[in-house]
């Protein structure tokens, strides 16, 4: 026969029952916690991808590369004087060796080359003008002279006369009127005498005023035929400077005005590099540091001579003199690569130059296990920096190995596993 249960049976199951539920509560709560604390599995990475380094003590040079073009050191521009017209190219860019006197360009302009024939008959006909005078100045003086040299054998005549006579009326034998008479033209001749004489001795200085006045005449002429004369040759466009032509920038039937750039002229021989700079690297660079251009086909040593004041697109220019001869294939604008000697640094710790490594910086870096399997993230203090080294003030020692290859995606990480 069945017995009826009591309260006290239905208790306990409830509470039976609510334990079993706070217990599986509690386990489950805490698996969650756990699970929520579980680190991510370390990824596997192929090393074979990678590329290692190790940290070392010794020497490091400091350096800054970039990339540039042999320029020429000076560059001959040449324009036109006056307005014109290319009339022939005779020479184009790149083809030959041009030397100082050699053709490049032929303008042409009717109306100068006019006014050229102009100016050089007016100074030949100036030129025959003074001549002239010239001739008929010393004709005149002649014409003088001949005068003043009658007028003295007259005076001699008539003082002889006036002697005579004077000695006659002395004796009686003339009348003291005839005398006088002869004695008073004496007289008169001898003043014309004196003032001949003196424009015989101003005449001189009257033929060099005349004559100095055409030349003056005579020399305006020849200026402006000069003038003329120098642009007419100007039409006639030579290189200036032995080199090689850069550009010709004008075509036959061109019309150009005074001033137009009408081509380029470089001497191959004289070249400079040109490097161009990242403006993070330029902290150091100065004036006078010794520098390496690679022109591909030889190592040329350099010396820095001059720094652009202002940076462009991210980089500041850096002019680098050679001081080798450059090889025989170099030519401007030939794509370089240069090397820039900032200093040398003794007994630092340094390390080959990570993908994100920058001066002054802290970076995170996986130091490589001593067994190779594995990789652990640390903060690493880097410090001065070279083209391919930099220095390493905290986080790693000499001896220890990191990757220095590309490992943003794994930032998440604190340690990788390595194949």
């Amino acid at each position: 026969m069945d017995v009826p249960r009591g309260k006290e049976v239905a208790r306990k199951r409830l509470i039976k029952r609510i334990i079993l539920i706070a217990v599986a509560a509690i386990a489950i709560g805490g698996t969650t916690v756990a699970l929520a604390r579980l680190k991510p599995a370390a990824p596997s990475v192929d090393m074979s991808g990678l590329w290692p380094g190790a940290v070392k003590r010794g020497p490091m040079e400091r350096q800054v590369r970039g990339l540039g073009a042999l320029k020429p050191e000076e560059i001959h521009f040449i324009a036109a004087a006056q307005d014109s017209r290319v009339s022939d190219v005779v020479r184009r860019a790149g083809i030959d060796p041009v030397k100082a006197n050699d053709v490049i360009l032929v303008l042409s302009d009717p109306d100068l080359e006019l006014e050229a024939e102009k100016a050089e008959w007016q100074l030949k006909q100036d030129e025959a003008t003074l001549a002239n005078l010239k001739v008929k100045l010393e004709s005149d003086k002649l014409d003088q002279q001949s005068t003043f040299a009658e007028l003295e054998s007259q005076y001699t005549q008539a003082k002889l006369t006036a002697d005579r006579d004077l000695e006659l009326t002395r004796l009686n034998l003339k009348s003291d009127l005839e005398s006088k008479l002869t004695v008073n033209q004496a007289n008169q001749l001898q003043n014309r005498v004196a003032l001949e004489k003196q424009r015989l001795a101003i005449v001189d200085e009257q033929i060099k005023a005349q004559l100095e006045a055409q030349r003056v005449v005579v020399e305006s002429s020849r200026a402006a035929y000069e003038l003329k004369k120098k642009q007419v040759d100007q039409l006639t466009i030579r290189a200036g400077i032995d080199g090689k032509i850069q550009e010709v920038d004008v075509e036959v039937g061109q019309r150009v005005a005074a001033g137009t750039i009408l081509a380029k002229v470089a001497d191959p021989r004289k070249l400079k590099a040109v490097l161009q700079i990242a403006e993070t690297q330029m902290k150091d660079v100065r004036v006078g540091l010794d520098a390496t251009i690679d022109t591909r086909n030889g190592i040329i040593p350099g010396r820095v001579i001059r720094i652009d004041p202002q940076a462009q697109n991210g980089t500041v220019g850096v002019d680098v003199a050679l001081l080798a001869p450059p090889p025989p294939s170099a030519r401007p604008e030939l794509s370089v690569d240069g090397t820039i000697e900032i200093e040398r640094l003794n007994n630092i710790v340094y390390v080959e130059r990570p993908v994100s490594g920058e001066p002054d910086t802290t970076i995170g870096l996986f130091k490589i296990d001593p067994d190779g399997k594995g990789a652990n993230r640390v903060n690493v203090k880097l410090g001065r920096a070279s083209v391919n080294y930099i220095e390493v003030l905290d986080g790693l020692k000499v001896g220890d190995r990191v990757i220095l290859s590309d490992m943003s995606q794994y930032d998440s990480y604190p340690r990788i596993r390595l194949n």
